[in-house]
């Protein structure tokens, strides 16, 4: 497995192209830098053999040092209702009435690493979003302004703001495990094969033999796979038993998008600010070679000379 340099894809507000080499320059001087495999890498998690062991919870709690905090209980198995800036990973327990009978559902919920992210779409610092070539959308905290675009900017809701630091967090992918040729903490925790890490097409082929294994062997005929087109697809996907209802698991989204306005803040409206701005500078001074100052005359011109 490759660890080589990381190479930038895009920056959140930043001006020009994105130089290569793994580098770019913060606002700060200096220069930030990372790892990588050399390909699309992709986490695939098969639903349908998940036990809600939680063990990846616990592994992504300790690879990033967070302590673990306390649980609420809301009548379910479920850690805590949704993830948090401290909690990133959450296994999500979803009683369901199907045409199978009652079934839990439990499915694993983390950042989808888009790959057109709206929350870097949407984030106007220079350099607090990173998308690497290889498809990790990751967080690069001390330049985080606080304003929370990003999360208005996220079909799934993932961003989560700290009121105490002023900044947003989220599932990294493990960047740094993966930059030193290692799977994320998550991947190595799970103990029934429910996880996989690879290249996303590797991952792909696996899930679709996993997809026909599913029809062939079980009453699950409408298994699929979840990687919605409308961000460009991700680089987290699921396996699931009803492809077609995907909100039964979690509230996971059906057809997610990044938000239009989102769209249009950072497309056409940022253009045509732009383009706004430039006329009405050219017309006052377009006006101001035309006509030359405006004079003072009568009252103006006598209240000039008594001050």
């Amino acid at each position: 497995m490759s660890n080589g340099t990381l190479e930038v894809k895009a920056i959140s507000g930043h001006r020009g192209g994105t130089p290569g080499g793994g580098e770019y320059d913060q606002p700060n001087g200096k220069k930030h830098t990372g790892a990588t495999r050399d390909y699309d890498v992709c986490k695939l998690v098969d639903v349908t053999t998940c036990i809600g062991c939680k063990a990846c919870e616990v592994a992504c709690l300790e690879w990033n040092g967070y302590e673990f905090r306390e649980t609420t209980f809301n009548n379910t198995y479920q850690t805590m209702p949704d993830t948090a800036w401290n909690f990133w990973n959450l296994i999500k327990f979803n009683e369901v009435e199907t045409d199978h009978g009652l079934q839990w559902l439990m499915r694993k919920d983390q950042c989808m690493h888009c790959e057109e992210p709206g929350c870097l779409m949407a984030c106007p610092a220079d350099g607090a979003i990173v998308q690497y070539t290889n498809g990790i959308v990751d967080f690069n905290q001390a330049n985080c302004i606080g304003c929370e675009y990003c999360v208005t900017g996220c079909p799934f809701n993932i961003p989560k703001f700290n009121a105490e630091t002023k900044k947003v967090y989220k599932c990294t992918l493990c960047s740094d495990r993966v930059g030193a040729g290692l799977e994320p903490a998550c991947i190595k925790s799970c103990p029934t094969g429910c996880l996989h890490f690879g290249s996303k097409e590797d991952m792909l082929d696996l899930a679709n033999s996993r997809v026909t294994q599913i029809k062939r062997e079980t009453s699950y005929k409408n298994a699929g796979i979840y990687d919605p087109a409308g961000v460009g697809g991700t680089h987290v996907i699921y396996v699931l038993h009803d492809k077609d209802k995907p909100e039964q698991y979690g509230d996971l989204p059906k057809d997610p998008t990044v938000p239009f306005f989102v769209k249009m803040w950072k497309g056409p409206l940022k253009w045509l600010g732009g383009m706004g701005m430039v006329l009405g500078i050219a017309a006052l001074f377009g006006h101001y070679v035309r006509f030359g100052p405006k004079p003072l005359h009568g009252g103006d011109e006598g209240r000039g000379k008594a001050q």
